[in-house]
């Protein structure tokens, strides 16, 4: 899926938000109730461990296309973790953002 992004010319930054500023920037951090956090743990998902917090706090999986002046030229964000933007799509996306 992702090969015919690795053999292309992308210059891209990736960044880190461990403290989920940008996603709370950008509302997309959402709180996961004692419910939830009680499913991932029987799932084996130790949010505490991996997040190294005790805040239970994990941002909507989402993709943000800005250009080199900041301005956010698209935006892909889906509550429902199981519902990905495709590869194809973002490139397509990618291109018309260029022109």
């Amino acid at each position: 899926m992702y090969s015919s992004l690795k053999a292309t010319d992308i210059h891209y930054t990736l960044l880190s938000d461990s403290h989920l500023k940008a996603a709370k920037a950008f509302h997309i951090a959402y709180h996961l109730d004692g419910a939830t956090l009680a499913k991932q743990r029987e799932y084996g998902v130790d949010l505490e461990r991996t997040t190294g917090t005790k805040r239970h706090e994990l941002p909507v999986p989402s993709v943000f296309i800005i250009d080199t002046s900041g301005t956010i030229r698209f935006v892909y964000s889906n509550p429902d973790y199981t519902v990905r933007l495709g590869a194809d799509a973002l490139w397509a996306r990618l291109h018309r953002s260029r022109r």
